[in-house]
């Protein structure tokens, strides 16, 4: 078992911790960078010549070092090995015995045919956390399948219950699907470690992009257990509170969030129209709900005799949640994403330094990310096999013989 050596601190509580990635393209790597930015040291895996498929989401006019892979790989270093040899395979058993954390996301059998699998491994040490991600989970009838997020987010019914009321189903505009899935297999591995600590004993925990899928639905599985039916496209609107949507003010949109009786009655008299509040149609929760089109047709026309920042300063005085409709970039820019330390400067992997998505996470008043860059393909494949123990004429040898790559 991998004794972590480094020393670990509030800010950095999983500093010495060791993680394996062969993971690729975004579930499994936004783990891996949530690991990183916590303080374990994280050696990626990568096939070449190509490496990591994200590398090759690319748009003309993008670097060589590609933003989508570069966002999710900071604070990895790459060896570029070819697991299908032997001497790929010794190289990656011996890293599995030294690593506290691996972390997976082939199809089901696929590490197990390569002699890499969960009991493969844990015979090399017992202590190892091996995490693996999959499509539609190890078990049940589609076990088998691959997973992609577009397809989960479809098949677990986020798409249909996206989208405007008397349109098509739309596809959020997010990868939700991969996303959770890699902040749910970091937690499965932190809780794992806690295990770890106390036991000593390794295990093997899983997620897929299906259950990261479902665990969203939350308010729609109410819904249809409770009442057998669907919950129907709504837009930005919420299927049992009203107002709690999008309006159009002069200048764009914004957001009002009226969730309990007391915001209705503040947004009423924020809006000039305090009578509203008694008005038979809208005097109770269910009432707005059901007559929320002609509601959000009265708000919408109040509202649109000023800017959105007027009514956002109001809304804000009166204590009503509300705020203005931005976009990804408007949000980027706004000075409390800086403070909160989810926009922050970091390494581009090219000697310069990119603006990048800090960590959501805050360890006694501090936000920390791993401070240096995603790697180039197999840049570090050298470090790492003299660190496992390699002499330089063997790793020659290995690049040789297109075993390793370096670059």
């Amino acid at each position: 078992m991998h004794q972590p050596q480094a020393q670990s601190t509030v800010h950095q509580p999983l500093a010495g911790v060791r993680v394996l990635e062969m993971a690729q393209i975004m579930a499994g790597p936004t783990c891996g960078m949530m690991l990183a930015d916590l303080g374990a040291e994280v050696i990626k895996i990568e096939k070449f010549p190509g490496g990591d498929d994200a590398r090759q989401y690319q748009k003309p006019g993008d670097s060589a070092m590609p933003p989508s892979f570069r966002m999710i790989n900071r604070g990895k270093r790459s060896l570029a090995v070819d697991i299908r040899t032997p001497a790929g395979k010794a190289i990656i058993q011996r890293l599995a015995g030294q690593c506290d954390v691996l972390t997976e996301n082939f199809r089901i059998g696929v590490m197990e045919r390569l002699g890499l699998g969960y009991q493969d491994l844990r015979h090399l040490n017992p202590g190892l956390i091996y995490c693996s991600i999959t499509g539609y989970g190890r078990v049940g009838p589609l076990a088998s399948k691959g997973g992609f997020d577009l397809i989960l987010q479809a098949f677990s019914g986020l798409i249909s219950a996206t989208g405007e009321p008397d349109g098509p189903p739309v596809k959020p505009g997010v990868s939700i699907a991969d996303t959770n899935a890699g902040i749910l297999a970091a937690l499965a591995i932190v809780s794992a470690y806690v295990h770890r600590l106390k036991t000593g004993q390794g295990q093997h925990v899983e997620t897929s992009l299906l259950q990261a899928s479902l665990q969203q639905t939350y308010w729609l599985a109410a819904n249809y257990f409770s009442s057998g039916l669907e919950t129907p496209r709504l837009g930005t609107a919420h299927s049992l509170i009203a107002p709690y949507q999008v309006f159009k003010t002069r200048d764009g949109g914004m957001v009002i969030g009226g969730g309990n009786p007391k915001a209705w009655i503040s947004i009423c008299e924020v809006l000039g129209h305090p009578e509203w509040s008694a008005d038979p149609r809208f005097d109770h929760p269910q009432k707005r709900v059901q007559n929320r089109q002609p509601l959000e047709a009265l708000i919408n026309q109040v509202l649109a005799q000023e800017d959105t920042t007027t009514w956002c300063s109001r809304f804000d005085m009166a204590g009503v949640p509300a705020g203005p409709l931005n976009t990804a970039g408007q949000a980027l820019e706004h000075e409390q994403s800086r403070a909160v330390g989810m926009v922050v400067d970091v390494p581009d992997g090219l000697g310069g330094t990119s603006r990048g998505l800090g960590s959501p996470l805050t360890f006694s008043g501090r936000s920390e990310v791993a401070s240096t860059p995603a790697p180039h393909i197999g840049e570090h494949s050298r470090e790492v096999l003299v660190e496992l123990g390699y002499g330089e004429s063997e790793v020659d040898a290995l690049i040789e013989a297109k075993v390793v790559l370096q670059s």
